[in-house]
């Protein structure tokens, strides 16, 4: 929050400032000299406000809003008297004149706060749980359909097999009709993951070769790292479609897995074969990005690269964990 409360107002007074200026050459050496002043502003004001969250809670949203445009105005107006006094500032700040920081520094705040209120209603639980939800219904018919034909083709070929596979699709089941809002362990998505593999395994024989890769990461790391529920499976299930079945020979799909500090980054990479990733591949892949970003907001990242003839998916979540005696 601070990080886009300062960039949206350094931005501001950017574009403001080139604007006004004859060429941005000068612009910019204009925002550089009233840069301290900004800065100073927006930290005090975002200060303030912070250590005033229990008194803002307890406010009406009107006063709220009125308090946000307050406070940012009284100490740019300080600020300015402060700073043109000083014979370090002086000459800077001259000509501003502490009601117009002032008037500056209200209309910015008032716009911000209205932002993040906004934000704070797109974002809220019940909001992004209903999202969530239907973001986590688009995935289970296909999965089903998908592996529910793998186990038709082996009934009358292969009964004890068959058999096997649909113990497999019953585990599949018991999760996939669990709460949506359920968070499961890295541990548990992989080895569901495996079981999803193997019963594409059986309809696409030796043509399907999955290498997992399990990268500087501990078993503790593996059982502790809570993630959505079916994060993992619908790039796999991507990966198959458009990556093997196209195939005439064996194509392999390559699942890297690693920590780095606070964060677990996975790559899942298949054979890329030029047009034929439709746009199912596409929807599946915004899915993944929605879910992410109503979980961890931008603390998450989805990106996906063709190089040397792969197609690469990579995520990086952050590492939550499990209680231990969960």
């Amino acid at each position: 929050m601070v990080f886009r409360a300062l960039l949206a107002v350094n931005a501001a007074f950017l574009a403001g400032i080139l604007l006004q200026t004859s060429g941005w050459q000068v612009g910019i050496s204009k925002f550089i000299e009233t840069s301290t002043l900004i800065e100073m502003v927006s930290l005090l004001s975002l200060m303030a406000l912070c250590g005033m969250r229990k008194l803002v809670h307890s406010m009406s949203p009107w006063l709220q809003r009125v308090l946000c445009a307050l406070v940012p105005a009284a100490i740019a107006s300080l600020l300015v008297r402060l700073l043109s006094l000083s014979a370090l500032f002086s000459d800077s700040f001259a000509g501003l004149h502490p009601a117009e920081a002032a008037l500056v520094a209200a209309l910015i705040g008032i716009a911000l706060q209205h932002y993040f209120e906004l934000r704070t209603r797109a974002f809220s639980p019940a909001l992004a749980e209903a999202r969530l939800q239907a973001l986590q219904a688009r995935i289970r018919p296909h999965f089903l359909f998908n592996s529910l034909n793998a186990v038709l083709s082996l009934i009358r070929t292969e009964p004890l097999r068959a058999e096997t596979t649909l113990e497999d699709l019953a585990e599949l089941f018991r999760v996939l009709m669990r709460d949506a809002r359920d968070l499961t362990t890295l541990e548990q998505e992989i080895r569901l993951c495996r079981q999803y593999l193997s019963i594409e395994k059986v309809r696409l024989g030796e043509r399907l070769q999955v290498k997992w890769n399990p990268v500087d990461i501990s078993k503790e790391v593996l059982q502790r790292a809570q993630i959505p529920a079916l994060l993992l499976q619908p790039l796999l299930e991507n990966a198959v479609h458009y990556g093997v079945e196209p195939a005439s020979d064996a194509a392999l799909i390559q699942i890297d897995i690693r920590r780095q500090m606070d964060r677990i980054e996975i790559m899942i990479a298949n054979p890329y074969h030029g047009d034929v990733a439709t746009g199912g591949n596409k929807m599946a892949l915004q899915n993944i990005r929605q879910r992410l970003a109503l979980l961890y907001d931008v603390e998450a990242q989805l990106s996906t690269s063709v190089e040397q003839g792969l197609f690469e998916v990579r995520l990086r979540f952050p590492y939550v964990k499990t209680r231990k005696d969960a």
